[in-house]
């Protein structure tokens, strides 16, 4: 597809650095909130790991995920500048959105310019990693496969591999939550629980289940540029199944957990607000056609369940699972 011309004025004087910072799209920090996360598990788990080392750890593994998603957040972009989808998309036809947000689209960077920053930060990323691994108090073997995996695979959403375009984008958004959480906890403590991947597979279907509403909408371009998510591929009632679906998943894992004896008896409880936001959230897309509204309710949906995964396991940190 050719690229597609769109009349915008030119930004002011545009510092190069917030050019490359809108690139990166550093404002989306979703996936960062497994770093507290881990934190909070730690302490839970009564580690013997010394705190300095655990601070160092944890801050190395941030950069390198800060550098991983700028790089997949680049790609990304150059892609979507190829094929022409961010044009239609962020074009005079699409007054909500903000081109600003778009460099190449802008003309605030060329292609060069992004690819040359995309391979800067998956290199960045790899440094801190191997930091992180050298700094660590354990290295198990799972751990070490994890990491390595997210490097040579992180950046490949839509590059190279072009996973998103190939049929796994749903897994893809959730599995990077998940290997964003387990592989650095393997690091900081040397084991895995059932509880701890309990949280991470909830953690890694907060992105999925705000990302599949995103598809829900975007149907006409995904289709347009032979993106084959599941919206794509199946139809509209399929579609709501399968969201519907994700949606239980998380519900049987919060409560599944607890009527198994994996998680604390009071789990399901603290977790209850995220599973009503959750079916509120289904019936706003769903039911009421509000799509982007749902998909805002995600996003606010996952950082709620991140600020309550991390209490409940203060709350074993300092009282026992027993409570």
């Amino acid at each position: 597809m050719e690229h597609v011309a769109v009349s915008a004025a030119p930004e002011a004087a545009p510092i190069p650095w917030r050019a490359y910072a809108r690139l990166a799209k550093l404002d989306i920090w979703d996936y960062y909130l497994s770093v507290p996360l881990v934190a909070a598990m730690v302490l839970a788990s009564g580690s013997g790991a010394a705190v300095g080392t655990t601070l160092v750890v944890l801050v190395l593994f941030l950069a390198g995920e800060v550098a991983m998603s700028a790089a997949m957040c680049t790609f990304d972009d150059v892609t979507g500048y190829r094929d022409g989808s961010d044009a239609v998309n962020y074009g005079p036809d699409a007054p909500a959105r903000r081109l600003a947000r778009k460099p190449l689209i802008a003309g605030t960077l060329t292609e060069p310019q992004a690819i040359r920053f995309g391979w800067a930060t998956v290199a960045a990323c790899v440094l801190c990693w191997l930091a992180a691994v050298a700094a660590a108090p354990a290295r198990p073997g799972w751990a070490l496969a994890g990491v390595a995996a997210l490097a040579v695979f992180g950046f490949q959403y839509t590059w190279w591999l072009r996973i998103s375009y190939n049929g796994f984008q749903e897994f893809f958004l959730a599995a990077l939550g998940w290997f964003f959480v387990l592989p650095l906890y393997g690091l900081l403590t040397g084991r895995f629980d059932g509880f701890v991947a309990v949280q991470a597979l909830v953690f890694g279907l907060g992105p999925l289940l705000f990302g599949v509403y995103s598809n829900t909408n975007d149907i006409p371009g995904d289709r347009a540029v032979g993106r084959k998510t599941v919206a794509v591929l199946v139809s509209p009632r399929a579609n709501a199944a399968f969201v519907a679906g994700c949606s239980a998943l998380e519900a049987v894992l919060l409560v599944g957990s607890a009527v198994t004896g994996i998680a604390p008896w009071w789990f399901p409880l603290v977790m209850a607000p995220v599973m009503a936001l959750r079916a509120r959230q289904w019936v706003l897309g769903f039911v009421r056609g509000e799509i982007l509204l749902a998909r805002r309710l995600g996003i606010h949906l996952h950082r709620l369940c991140c600020a309550l995964l991390v209490g409940a396991d203060l709350a074993v940190a300092m009282f026992g699972s027993g409570l």
